[in-house]
């Protein structure tokens, strides 16, 4: 019986390296959902090779990070360079890519991740005549919707890439209603690959001992992981601790500032704290390695998760693997991992006077918090990286017997 080829997957991730902690600079969610879904793929026997932007001085210019797993660090730009100027680096970030795909890693497909990646791989399908799948993590028009102006000229970058894809990979099925809503009809497929949690990590646990390790004491704690930046909420977060009538609660914020607008938002959220009287109750924590991220979830009452806009919310998802309930903004796919009453609250319109009652409900509800808890667990587990895997590793097959998606 013949062998079949092995699969060979180029991964690109401009902006941001999977190694970097997620809660520094412009590393989140999109770090982790590189690094699981990629590992589990190679894990599953595909070769997998991850372009990413050399970020800092000192970095090698390939490694192994597992079999079938390498990351190449790309020259392109300075090191320090700030997201919004990176649109400018983009063509020699394709032109080493394209270079080492033809003469060191032939690739079968290209899966870009971000709309800056989605640029390069919008060039390498062209040139390399190669499928090309994007996930975008973020859309213009969508954080447009929610308030987060982005530029035109990303917008009509975005469209094109989407008219060029062969396939489009969304988190859940309320991104791609989402998704066909805003852009229509997409000439490839919109899969729905669903991110997954690493329950090694995340997982339910001894509360009492992840305060002790943390340092914490016998009060309700409130938590926020996350970048410090406008879309994500942290202000709400604070003013939520404010209106509560549990007066010795505690909000741990567990981030940094990202983006240009990270700094300032910073010094305006410590101010608003010091106007609402509540900075004594409010503890900045620098951003965590991501499996030491379990500990705050155990530690924590209740998980807020505030953001305008959200493709997944992994966060929500991990807060839930460890079995705390989470208060999530109605939006995005936080409308399918937070079930209203059952494993947390969802929340119109980002609400604070209603953050903020559902917030108590639980505090002041022991029986239903376990509830939540144990319904929390349960919701998570429908969620892995190797199912994740093995969705995308069937839409990589079915490339071998389709035409590709002519540029629209």
């Amino acid at each position: 019986m013949a062998v079949p080829p092995r699969q060979r997957v180029a991964v690109l991730s401009l902006h941001t390296s999977p190694l970097v902690q997620p809660g520094v600079g412009d590393g989140g969610g999109m770090n982790v959902y590189v690094r699981e879904l990629t590992s589990s793929l190679a894990r599953m026997g595909v070769e997998c090779t991850t372009y990413t932007r050399a970020w800092k001085p000192g970095l090698p210019d390939e490694l192994e990070i597992e079999p079938n797993h390498r990351l190449v660090h790309v020259r392109a730009g300075d090191y320090d360079m700030p997201k919004d100027e990176l649109l400018s680096v983009v063509p020699e970030f394709t032109d080493t890519v394209a270079h080492l795909l033809r003469t060191h890693s032939p690739a079968q497909v290209i899966h870009a991740n971000y709309w800056l990646s989605g640029l390069a791989g919008h060039h390498l399908k062209h040139d390399l005549n190669l499928p090309l799948i994007t996930t975008f993590h973020t859309l213009a028009r969508v954080k447009g919707m929610h308030g987060d102006a982005e530029s035109r000229e990303r917008e009509a970058i975005e469209a094109s890439i989407i008219g060029c894809s062969d396939a489009v990979f969304v988190s859940c099925e309320e991104e791609r209603r989402q998704f066909r809503n805003v852009y229509g009809a997409s000439p490839g497929t919109v899969e729905v690959i669903t991110p997954g949690v690493d329950r090694a990590f995340f997982s339910p646990g001894s509360r009492a001992g992840a305060r002790s390790a943390l340092g914490l004491g016998d009060y309700p704690v409130l938590l926020f992981v996350g970048r410090i930046q406008p879309l994500k909420g942290v202000d709400v977060a604070i003013e939520t601790l404010a209106r509560l009538p549990q007066r010795d609660a505690r909000l741990l914020v567990v981030g940094g500032a990202s983006g240009r607008d990270g700094e300032s938002e910073l010094t305006r959220v410590l101010a608003l704290a010091d106007q609402l009287g509540v900075s004594a109750r409010v503890q900045f924590i620098e951003p965590q390695p991501h499996h030491l991220l379990s500990s705050y979830y155990r530690a924590a009452d209740v998980v807020l998760v505030p953001s305008r806009s959200e493709s997944f919310g992994l966060v929500a998802l991990e807060a839930s693997a460890c079995g705390t309930p989470v208060v999530a903004t109605a939006v995005g796919g936080l409308l399918s991992l937070v079930d209203e009453g059952v494993n947390g609250f969802l929340v119109p319109g980002r609400d604070v006077e209603t953050f903020a009652r559902r917030t108590a409900e639980i505090l002041a509800n022991p029986l239903l918090a376990a509830r939540m808890s144990d319904a929390a667990v349960a919701r998570s587990e429908r969620y892995s990286w190797r199912q994740a895997a093995q969705r995308m590793r069937r839409v990589v097959s079915e490339f071998a017997v389709r035409d590709l998606v002519s540029c629209s």
